[in-house]
């Protein structure tokens, strides 16, 4: 959530508000067909305190797809149910990335400031002490010859 106070008569797409009369008309399914893929587990709706059904706008959507895969592409209800699982794992997976990808900026950026305030603290009447490399080279003396006059 984003930290504010969401409104308990706020309606989302998570919201469950429609019967199943309601849901079967919008998803231009038969009711009989919704309780099928209640059953399999394709399509799992809220339960009302006395055990009916309510889907919310994301449960019409769910089922507009599971039509759309059995009857244009000719999947199976097994096929369609793994694809679901396997389209809810990987948007569980990105999200999870996003977090973790978030985090590691995060330790970035507080690791950037430590950096700073470590090089800030360095006392600026110190010179660095650089090693003089050693060569072998050798030099050769030659004194200049007067010139006679």
């Amino acid at each position: 959530m984003d930290g504010r106070r969401r409104n308990p008569y706020e309606l989302t797409e998570e919201t469950p508000v429609y019967v199943i009369s309601v849901a079967a008309q919008l998803s231009g399914l038969h009711p009989q067909t919704l309780r099928q893929y209640d059953r399999l587990g394709l399509v799992s709706p809220d339960r009302t305190a006395g055990r009916g059904r309510r889907y919310s706008a994301r449960d019409i959507e769910l089922l507009r797809q599971v039509q759309q895969l059995s009857q244009d592409e000719g999947v199976n209800l097994a096929g369609i149910k793994r694809i679901i699982e396997l389209e809810n794992q990987v948007a569980a997976l990105q999200s999870r990335v996003a977090e973790l990808e978030s985090a590691l900026d995060g330790a970035a950026t507080a690791m950037r400031q430590r950096e700073a305030a470590v090089h800030a603290s360095y006392r600026r009447d110190l010179v660095p002490y650089q090693e003089v490399q050693q060569t072998s080279a050798l030099v050769v003396w030659r004194p200049k010859r007067q010139q006679q006059d």
